[in-house]
Protein backbone atom coordinates (compact mmCIF):
# COMPACT_ATOMS: atom_id res chain seq x y z
CA UNK A 1 0.00 0.00 0.00
CA UNK A 2 2.84 2.42 0.85
CA UNK A 3 4.43 1.90 -2.59
CA UNK A 4 1.12 2.71 -4.30
CA UNK A 5 0.90 5.86 -2.14
CA UNK A 6 4.49 6.74 -3.08
CA UNK A 7 4.00 6.31 -6.84
CA UNK A 8 0.64 8.10 -6.90
CA UNK A 9 2.01 10.92 -4.75
CA UNK A 10 5.17 11.31 -6.84
CA UNK A 11 3.18 11.44 -10.07
CA UNK A 12 0.75 13.95 -8.57
CA UNK A 13 3.66 15.98 -7.20
CA UNK A 14 5.42 16.05 -10.57
CA UNK A 15 2.20 17.19 -12.25
CA UNK A 16 1.43 19.81 -9.57
CA UNK A 17 4.97 21.16 -9.44
CA UNK A 18 5.70 20.96 -13.20
CA UNK A 19 5.47 24.72 -13.75
CA UNK A 20 7.42 25.67 -10.61
CA UNK A 21 10.09 23.10 -11.53
CA UNK A 22 10.33 24.57 -15.03
CA UNK A 23 10.64 28.07 -13.54
CA UNK A 24 13.32 26.89 -11.08
CA UNK A 25 15.24 25.24 -13.91
CA UNK A 26 15.10 28.43 -15.96
CA UNK A 27 16.10 30.57 -12.96
CA UNK A 28 19.13 28.38 -12.22
CA UNK A 29 20.25 28.40 -15.86
CA UNK A 30 19.78 32.17 -16.28
CA UNK A 31 21.36 33.24 -12.99
CA UNK A 32 23.99 30.60 -12.42
CA UNK A 33 24.35 28.38 -15.48
CA UNK A 34 24.60 24.64 -15.49
CA UNK A 35 24.38 22.07 -14.01
CA UNK A 36 20.78 22.35 -12.91
CA UNK A 37 20.80 19.33 -10.65
CA UNK A 38 23.02 18.39 -7.76
CA UNK A 39 23.61 14.65 -7.44
CA UNK A 40 25.12 12.81 -4.52
CA UNK A 41 25.43 9.22 -3.39
CA UNK A 42 23.22 8.48 -0.38
CA UNK A 43 22.39 5.31 1.52
CA UNK A 44 18.95 3.77 1.20
CA UNK A 45 17.21 0.80 2.71
CA UNK A 46 19.70 -1.84 3.92
CA UNK A 47 22.42 0.80 3.34
CA UNK A 48 22.21 0.35 -0.45
CA UNK A 49 23.73 3.34 -2.24
CA UNK A 50 21.69 5.39 -4.71
CA UNK A 51 22.07 8.79 -6.39
CA UNK A 52 19.86 11.49 -4.94
CA UNK A 53 18.65 14.37 -7.12
CA UNK A 54 18.21 17.98 -5.99
CA UNK A 55 18.10 21.36 -7.64
CA UNK A 56 21.56 22.87 -7.36
CA UNK A 57 21.60 25.54 -4.68
CA UNK A 58 25.34 26.16 -4.29
CA UNK A 59 28.25 27.30 -6.42
CA UNK A 60 31.85 27.09 -5.26
CA UNK A 61 30.88 26.24 -1.69
CA UNK A 62 28.50 29.20 -1.30
CA UNK A 63 24.71 29.19 -1.39
CA UNK A 64 23.44 31.03 -4.48
CA UNK A 65 20.66 33.66 -4.26
CA UNK A 66 18.23 31.22 -5.94
CA UNK A 67 19.56 28.47 -3.66
CA UNK A 68 18.67 30.49 -0.57
CA UNK A 69 15.02 30.61 -1.68
CA UNK A 70 15.01 26.95 -2.73
CA UNK A 71 16.42 25.78 0.60
CA UNK A 72 14.12 27.95 2.72
CA UNK A 73 11.08 26.59 0.91
CA UNK A 74 12.32 23.02 0.46
CA UNK A 75 11.81 23.34 -3.30
CA UNK A 76 15.39 22.18 -3.90
CA UNK A 77 14.10 18.70 -2.98
CA UNK A 78 11.49 18.45 -5.78
CA UNK A 79 13.68 16.40 -8.17
CA UNK A 80 13.62 13.66 -5.51
CA UNK A 81 10.12 12.86 -6.73
CA UNK A 82 12.02 10.97 -9.45
CA UNK A 83 13.90 9.06 -6.74
CA UNK A 84 10.50 8.11 -5.29
CA UNK A 85 9.28 6.88 -8.69
CA UNK A 86 12.44 4.79 -9.07
CA UNK A 87 11.76 3.20 -5.67
CA UNK A 88 15.01 4.47 -4.13
CA UNK A 89 13.21 6.47 -1.48
CA UNK A 90 9.71 6.66 -0.12
CA UNK A 91 7.58 9.78 0.18
CA UNK A 92 8.02 9.66 3.97
CA UNK A 93 10.83 8.11 5.98
CA UNK A 94 14.14 8.91 7.68
CA UNK A 95 16.41 11.37 5.90
CA UNK A 96 18.70 9.69 3.33
CA UNK A 97 22.30 10.16 4.48
CA UNK A 98 25.71 9.99 2.87
CA UNK A 99 28.16 7.33 4.08
CA UNK A 100 30.29 10.10 5.58
CA UNK A 101 27.25 11.47 7.46
CA UNK A 102 26.64 8.03 8.94
CA UNK A 103 30.29 7.82 10.05
CA UNK A 104 30.35 11.39 11.40
CA UNK A 105 27.16 10.77 13.41
CA UNK A 106 28.42 7.41 14.70
CA UNK A 107 25.36 5.63 13.29
CA UNK A 108 27.13 2.50 12.02
CA UNK A 109 26.56 0.78 15.37
CA UNK A 110 23.93 -1.97 15.82
CA UNK A 111 21.76 0.37 17.94
CA UNK A 112 21.11 2.39 14.76
CA UNK A 113 20.31 -0.57 12.49
CA UNK A 114 16.56 0.09 12.83
CA UNK A 115 17.08 3.11 10.57
CA UNK A 116 18.09 0.96 7.60
CA UNK A 117 15.09 -1.38 7.75
CA UNK A 118 12.82 1.10 5.95
CA UNK A 119 13.41 3.21 2.86
CA UNK A 120 14.54 6.76 3.50
CA UNK A 121 12.05 9.48 2.66
CA UNK A 122 11.67 12.65 0.68
CA UNK A 123 10.27 14.05 3.90
CA UNK A 124 9.96 12.76 7.41
CA UNK A 125 9.26 13.60 11.02
CA UNK A 126 12.77 14.95 11.65
CA UNK A 127 12.68 17.06 8.47
CA UNK A 128 9.32 18.63 9.34
CA UNK A 129 9.79 19.39 13.03
CA UNK A 130 13.53 20.08 12.84
CA UNK A 131 16.19 18.64 15.07
CA UNK A 132 18.41 19.96 17.81
CA UNK A 133 21.10 17.30 17.59
CA UNK A 134 22.04 14.01 15.97
CA UNK A 135 20.62 12.20 19.00
CA UNK A 136 17.31 14.04 18.63
CA UNK A 137 17.21 13.23 14.89
CA UNK A 138 17.80 9.55 15.63
CA UNK A 139 15.07 9.60 18.28
CA UNK A 140 12.62 11.14 15.79
CA UNK A 141 13.58 8.53 13.17
CA UNK A 142 12.98 5.72 15.68
CA UNK A 143 9.64 7.25 16.66
CA UNK A 144 8.52 7.56 13.05
CA UNK A 145 9.53 3.98 12.22
CA UNK A 146 7.86 2.60 15.35
CA UNK A 147 4.62 4.55 14.94
CA UNK A 148 4.31 4.98 11.19
CA UNK A 149 0.85 4.87 9.74
CA UNK A 150 -0.76 6.14 6.56
CA UNK A 151 -2.38 8.91 8.63
CA UNK A 152 1.00 10.05 9.97
CA UNK A 153 2.46 9.91 6.44
CA UNK A 154 -0.39 12.06 5.11
CA UNK A 155 0.11 14.59 7.92
CA UNK A 156 3.84 14.81 7.26
CA UNK A 157 3.25 15.23 3.52
CA UNK A 158 0.73 18.02 4.26
CA UNK A 159 3.18 19.81 6.57
CA UNK A 160 5.93 19.36 3.97
CA UNK A 161 3.69 20.92 1.35
CA UNK A 162 3.10 23.83 3.73
CA UNK A 163 6.88 24.18 4.03
CA UNK A 164 7.06 24.47 0.22
CA UNK A 165 4.45 27.22 0.27
CA UNK A 166 5.34 29.30 3.35
CA UNK A 167 8.82 28.09 4.35
CA UNK A 168 10.40 25.91 7.03
CA UNK A 169 10.70 28.64 9.64
CA UNK A 170 7.02 29.61 9.50
CA UNK A 171 5.79 26.02 9.54
CA UNK A 172 8.00 25.11 12.48
CA UNK A 173 6.80 28.22 14.31
CA UNK A 174 3.18 27.21 13.61
CA UNK A 175 3.84 23.68 14.83
CA UNK A 176 5.46 24.92 18.03
CA UNK A 177 2.56 27.33 18.76
CA UNK A 178 -0.27 25.01 17.77
CA UNK A 179 -1.85 22.15 19.57
CA UNK A 180 -0.15 19.82 17.10
CA UNK A 181 2.33 17.95 19.24
CA UNK A 182 4.41 14.88 18.82
CA UNK A 183 2.83 12.38 21.22
CA UNK A 184 4.90 11.64 24.32
CA UNK A 185 5.38 8.07 23.08
CA UNK A 186 7.09 9.53 20.05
Amino acid sequence: MKRVFDVAGALAGLAFFALPMAAITLAIVLTDGRPILFTQERLGRARRPFTILKFRSMRGGAVTPIGRVLRASGLDELPQLLNVLRGEISAVGPRPLTASDVDRLGWRVPACDFRWKVPPGLTGLAQVVGTRSARHALRLDRCYITHRTMTLDLQLVAWSFAINVIGKTRVRRLLSRSRVRIPASL
